[in-house]
């Protein structure tokens, strides 16, 4: 894909590595549902495929548009985001290093580090990414990657992006950007300095709840040769037809985004108001603390909207109560979920210093239209 000529996000996710099938003319990548490959010779491969663990002419479609919509040198897809997430914790660490992550985060990323990691000698700390002075101080000569998610899971805290690139940098360390919930139509981290992008690209990229899969976009190019040569060794790589049910949903990422963080401002004016409502969390409220650092490194604020009930049973009723907002784990796609992060996404996290308030509901605001779910909220908070 020439870059100069395909500057704009929905060109780039749209045409990029997706030209015609030189066979056919067909628009659409195929999906090569194949497990090898016919070899011209002993060590000749036909277009450097061999074996679909190693590379798939649909994956690698995927993988191409992928690097190009976060502006990176490599894209690499796998079978779900935490998939990816292994992979990128034990290429760039080993046992005895350390890793900084925030204090809210996803509740898998959490059990990953807490339950897999930690066992085999990865130490970390759980520190509030949005305090520079605690990052710095958590910092070690033994901290290999700072962690970060902005917006955070589930309490949609923000972290500036080039800061903590400087702090990792100065420290020897890598920056690793979770982008699940901005995805790159609304925010670019390698662009702000990180060294590595995260996906989980069931979410936003996939976009319509029907597949599931994961994503690491790398800036520098020997970084993301380590990656390629783990994930062929771990083989946690997406399948064909998973990778062109991802490509499919990433070419209208645009459109759906823009109708997505629309909603949310609609649905957060009407929560803010209401007088069930303690508190709404979200960063294009004026007063939410990473509300300026959010409108820097963001085009929009997202369609994640979290707020906080008098009780906990006050919010698991609201979750019950709701029709077209599905109780639901997941996020991203075009209908709308409602879900209690306490007893369900964050459940691994209870009990640590990531755990979340039980009185928090989570909405992943979805693309119908935002009248219908207006009225669905208000009569679950009547």
């Amino acid at each position: 894909m020439d870059n100069e000529v395909h500057q704009g996000f929905e060109t780039l996710a749209i045409h990029a590595g997706q030209e015609p099938d030189p066979t056919t003319g067909a628009v659409v990548p195929p999906i090569y549902q194949v497990s090898t490959y016919k070899q011209d010779g002993i060590g000749g491969l036909r277009g450097g495929y061999e074996y679909s663990r190693s590379a798939n002419p649909t994956r690698t479609a995927l993988e191409v548009c992928l690097a190009e919509v976060e502006g990176g040198s490599r894209g690499l897809a796998f079978a779900s985001g935490l998939a990816a997430e292994d992979t990128l914790l034990r290429t760039v660490c080993r046992p005895g290093d350390h890793v900084i992550i925030p204090n809210d985060a996803y509740g898998g990323t959490y059990r990953l580090f807490a339950k897999v990691a930690e066992p085999w000698g990865v130490t970390f700390d759980p520190v509030p990414l949005g305090d520079a002075a605690a990052v710095r101080a958590a910092m070690r000569p033994e901290t290999k990657m700072i962690w970060v998610e902005t917006p955070t899971n589930p309490l949609l805290g923000v972290a500036d992006i080039a800061g903590l690139a400087g702090i990792a940098h100065a420290g020897g360390a890598l920056l690793a950007v979770d982008n699940t919930f901005a995805s790159p139509y609304l925010q670019r981290p390698l662009a702000l300095g990180a060294d590595v992008v995260v996906h989980s690209t069931t979410k936003y990229i996939g976009g319509h709840s029907d597949v599931v899969g994961g994503a690491l976009v790398v800036a520098d190019a020997d970084l993301g040769e380590r990656l390629t040569f783990h994930q062929n060794a771990m083989g946690a790589v997406a399948g064909p037809f998973d990778a062109w049910l991802t490509l499919r949903g990433i070419k209208t990422l645009g459109v759906r985004m823009d109708r997505h963080c629309a909603n949310a401002e609609k649905i957060v004016d009407m929560l803010t108001r209401h007088k069930a409502v303690r508190q709404v969390l979200y960063p294009g409220l004026p007063d939410h603390p990473g509300h300026e650092v959010a409108a820097k490194q963001m085009k929009a604020f997202g369609g994640m909207v979290s707020f906080r009930m008098e009780s906990a049973e006050a919010a698991v009723a609201v979750c019950e109560r709701t029709k077209l907002f599905t109780l639901g784990e997941s996020l991203g796609g075009v209908e709308s979920l409602i879900e209690h992060p306490g007893r369900m996404t964050h459940a691994s996290a209870a009990g640590s210093p990531l755990e979340v308030p039980d009185d928090l509901v989570r909405l992943s605001v979805g693309i119908e239209d935002v009248a219908d779910l207006l009225a669905d909220l208000e009569r679950a908070l009547a």
